[in-house]
């Protein structure tokens, strides 16, 4: 289960900061754990102890992404990434989405680093290569729980098929499931900050360990 990423040259030219990280591993996920909950709720209340709604924008990692969107041509208050949807969403005192259990803590690791990461079934992922471009205008794509999305301007990973994930959404056609067995996970570091983006792949993986039998892990960068 190993794929090949590519960062195409027009993603390059605007972000060239750009750094992605990449983790696969073999699964069993659960349709919830009230022990990864536990944790969830730990992490939330710190979390609203440190920042605001005003002090979230200036994380490294959401600001870099912000600004990333507006290079590629999107507005990011409308296209909110989900990183910081998720941080602004905690703040204003709600909780997270209950999915399932690797859902759930893909959105652990992304509210605690700030980053917005792709989190995939990678058996219904076409091929094993991925390019991560920019969407153009009238490209098709579904996003979860959102129907069409328009992803042009956006930086979209695309397999054989088509846009599989946006900072902003990923797609129906990928997402995980309860029968999800084999994952991807991919941060998008569009702060090029190398040492966090590794942190947040790491968190995943213990993650995975400790509540969903995590194994296999491979992590590339890209």
């Amino acid at each position: 289960m190993r794929f090949s990423i590519q960062v195409s040259d027009d993603l390059k030219s605007k972000c060239p900061s750009f750094k992605g990280c990449a983790i696969t591993a073999t699964v069993t996920n659960t349709s919830y754990s009230a022990e990864l909950w536990d944790r969830i709720h730990h992490f939330i209340e710190d979390y609203r102890n440190r920042y605001t709604a005003d002090s979230i924008k200036d994380i490294p990692s959401i600001q870099a992404t912000r600004i990333a969107y507006k290079k590629c041509g999107k507005d990011p208050s409308r296209y909110r990434p989900s990183g910081e949807a998720l941080c602004r969403r905690i703040i204003k005192g709600m909780d997270l989405y209950q999915i399932d259990s690797m859902v759930d803590l893909v959105n652990l690791a992304s509210i605690a680093y700030g980053y917005s990461i792709g989190g995939f079934d990678a058996d219904k992922i076409e091929g094993n290569s991925l390019i991560l471009g920019i969407g153009k205008a009238n490209e098709p794509y579904e996003g979860i729980g959102r129907g069409p999305l328009n992803i042009e301007g956006l930086p979209v990973y695309r397999d054989v098929i088509g846009g599989i994930g946006t900072p902003t959404s990923d797609n129906e056609r990928t997402k995980m499931d309860i029968n999800t067995h084999h994952f991807l996970g991919l941060v998008n570091g569009y702060d090029g900050n190398t040492e966090t983006i590794q942190k947040t792949i790491l968190l995943m993986k213990e993650l995975m360990e400790e509540f969903c039998e995590g194994k296999d892990f491979e992590i590339m960068e890209y």
